[in-house]
């Protein structure tokens, strides 16, 4: 479980895990920014037609997950790009079980949260932009979609 702070953990150390997620050393990439890491449960109204009162019940729906997009430098490591290929060529057996994203201490020795990605999928890889001209890092953008979103405590 995470523990208190007086300020909040900067939001620059993110690593992502594709394995089992039993080495927290064993990260496919590391990120500089991660968005989107979410859910949503949809509320369904209803309401009785022989109802006393002139109001609707609230009736929990279906979850929805949101997409999440992770950016980084661009670095040598291919896994996440093999994933992706593979994935794009069909092959059935590429929705990782779960996908840790896991939020470092500005030492990057303690993992501070992690979100467990189940089911997931990459479904966008975006390289650049590039320009000759400027000093900016050249960045990669993955989107990866997903079925459920879960905590885990942090170790």
């Amino acid at each position: 479980m995470a523990a208190k702070r007086e300020r909040p953990f900067a939001q620059f150390n993110f690593l992502v895990d594709l394995g089992d997620g039993v080495d927290p050393n064993s990260a496919d990439g590391g990120f500089q920014e991660c968005s989107n890491v979410g859910m949503e449960v949809s509320v369904a109204e209803y309401r009785n037609g022989n109802d006393a009162e002139n109001s609707v019940h609230k009736i929990t729906g279906l979850n929805k997950a949101t997409d999440v997009t992770l950016k980084r430098g661009v670095i040598g490591s291919a896994r996440l790009y093999t994933w992706l290929d593979a994935i794009r060529n069909g092959d059935p057996n590429q929705v990782r079980d779960a996908v840790r994203i896991r939020l470092m201490s500005e030492d990057h020795r303690d993992t501070v949260a992690t979100w467990v990605l189940k089911r997931a999928r990459i479904i966008k890889y975006v390289s650049g932009p590039f320009n000759a001209k400027g000093t900016d890092v050249a960045m990669e953008e993955l989107t990866i979609a997903y079925e459920r979103m879960e905590l885990e405590d942090a170790v």
